[in-house]
């Protein structure tokens, strides 16, 4: 599992509801930014710090679906669970359909809370665990010649024609060298079989 440092950034013009929150989640372990403003939650977020967003909604000037949509436009892909007082089915659908996690009606169980922000880090981390593997992959890939990696991109577009011969004929070599090639990408990217290879390429 990926060791990764989760933040709660916590967005409500509320005092005493920021207070509380804040409060409540720290005494149960979690990192906790608060921001009064929307304008200081978008100008004080650095998006390469991952962490679960709670967004009221009904925040002045700026309201919650906005801020959802400036995220967007930036590429900021962290979990959104929106909290309000006054939000109805039209927005909370809206919400949804834009990526939010979910949208909490006050006053909300803390547990429901509580249960939403783990699922929020269980995406995160699941995310994480999708990029190493990916960058794992890449380096595994990164030992292959040029003409390795051209029969293994073969093997994989034609994986009803991989015999030796078939990919020879296609390259215009031998079979001998073609069963010398797939040896060595075998022994390179730690797999036993080509079907092991094809699984591994298409993640």
């Amino acid at each position: 599992m990926p060791n990764l440092s989760l933040t709660i950034y916590l967005v409500d013009d509320d005092a005493d509801i920021r207070s509380a929150l804040t409060r409540g989640l720290e005494l149960r372990g979690y990192a906790v930014e608060a921001y009064a403003s929307a304008a200081k939650f978008l100008s004080g977020l650095d998006p390469q710090r991952p962490g679960v967003i709670l967004l009221d909604y009904g925040l002045p000037g700026m309201n919650g679906l906005e801020v959802q949509a400036r995220l967007i436009e930036r590429g900021v892909d962290l979990p959104i669970i929106f909290i309000t007082g006054h939000g109805g089915v039209p927005e909370s659908v809206q919400a949804i359909k834009a990526g939010a996690l979910d949208f909490l009606e006050k006053p909300f169980r803390q547990a429901v809370l509580l249960e939403r922000i783990e699922a929020g880090f269980a995406l995160l981390l699941a995310r994480e665990s999708d990029r190493m593997a990916g960058r794992a992959r890449e380096a595994l890939f990164a030992k292959l010649t040029a003409r390795e990696a051209e029969i293994v991109q073969l093997i994989v577009e034609n994986p009803a024609e991989v015999s030796s011969k078939e990919v020879a004929a296609r390259l215009g070599i031998s079979p001998r060298t073609v069963d010398h090639h797939r040896a060595r990408i075998l022994e390179k990217l730690g797999v036993r079989s080509l079907a092991e290879l094809i699984a591994l390429v298409k993640g």
